[in-house]
C-alpha cells in the first residue's frame, strides 16, 4: 500500500468535500470488491491449507485416529473432524457428478 497526497489524486471539489469529514490524517480507501483477491490467494496460504487438509484426510483414510491427527497437526479434534467431514462430502459430490 502506498501513501498518496490527496491534492495529487482528487479533483479540487472532491478534496474540499472530503476535508469536511477528515483533515490531516491517513485514510484507507479499499479496492472495489470485484478487484480484491480472496483470502490467502496472493500469499499462498489458502493453497497450503488445502494441501494440509488433503494430507489429514489421507492419513485418516490410512487408519490414523483423531487423537493421532490432533497431535501431529496441533488442531482440536473438532477441527480435524470438520476437515474430514468436509473432505468426505466434497469427494462424494465430485464422484456423483462423474
Amino acid at each position: 500500500m502506498q501513501y498518496k497526497n490527496g491534492k495529487e489524486v482528487f479533483p479540487p471539489s472532491l478534496l474540499k468535500e472530503l476535508q469536511n469529514y477528515i483533515q490531516g490524517e491517513l485514510i484507507y480507501i479499499p479496492k472495489k470488491s470485484d478487484q480484491r483477491a480472496g483470502w490467502g490467494k496472493l500469499n499462498g496460504s489458502r493453497q497450503l491449507l488445502t494441501q494440509r487438509n488433503e494430507e489429514i484426510f489421507q492419513f485418516y483414510m490410512k487408519g490414523w485416529t483423531f487423537k493421532e491427527l490432533e497431535e501431529k497437526y496441533h488442531l482440536s479434534i473438532e477441527s480435524i473432524r470438520k476437515i474430514i467431514y468436509k473432505h468426505e462430502v466434497c469427494t462424494t459430490k465430485r464422484n456423483q457428478r462423474e
